[in-house]
């Protein structure tokens, strides 16, 4: 029987289900409850928005989009998110799922923390930086309603989810200070990592090799 949760059914696949295992195993109980609630946010502003989505690249995008920033999957030469996204397509690619699909939810993951681009793109791109921004900065959080939030967070509590995912970040990302260039999780090091300075892009720009 398929899980239910706020209206939202999880698909019963061998896809989706080794997608949760291997979450589960890889990282703690606040990225997977979290990552949860990404898909569940997402299915939900889809529907509010009549949009057409495939819930199962939904659901691979919204469970893989923080996996980089666990031990076994993170590298400090790159983004978090494209350590995810790479996670992503190696899984998927291993379940036949190849191509354009694949590429997409490569998109999603990687696109989450770029603000409004996503938005333009295809539904599953668009629904995974809406899921995300609704549980990590309450962005469309009344365009659900309170039976639903109340629901999925029944289903995958948040205790003290503000501090501990600003914790998160900060200890997946904090040994490659520089891949948040031009990104939103500089503000993270800032706040939480002592001597932590931001690569200036007017000073890139001004100090690069081009003489003029």
């Amino acid at each position: 029987m398929n899980d239910v949760i706020a209206g939202v059914e999880i698909p019963d696949t061998t896809l989706v289900r080794e997608a949760t295992e291997l979450v589960r195993d890889v990282a703690p109980p606040l990225l997977y409850d979290h990552s949860r609630r990404v898909f569940l946010w997402g299915s939900l502003r889809g529907r509010e928005q009549r949009l057409a989505f495939d819930p199962e690249l939904l659901y691979v995008g919204a469970m893989f989009h923080d996996l980089g920033l666990t031990k076994r999957v993170r590298r400090t030469d790159q983004r978090f998110e494209i350590d995810g996204a790479d996670e992503a397509r190696r899984f998927l690619h291993a379940h036949g799922v190849t191509g354009e699909p694949a590429d997409r939810v490569w998109t999603s993951i990687a696109l989450h923390t770029t603000p409004e681009i996503p938005l333009h793109m295809a539904p599953e791109v668009a629904l995974v930086t809406r899921g995300v921004e609704l549980d990590v900065l309450g962005i469309g959080y009344h365009a659900v309603s309170d039976e639903e939030r109340a629901a999925v967070v029944a289903a995958h509590p948040r205790p003290d989810f503000k501090n501990r995912i600003l914790a998160a970040f900060t200890e997946g990302i904090e040994d490659r200070p520089d891949t948040t260039f031009g990104n939103i999780k500089a503000d993270v090091l800032a706040h939480y990592v002592p001597g932590f300075r931001r690569i200036d892009f007017v000073e890139v720009v001004k100090n690069s090799d081009w003489p003029e």
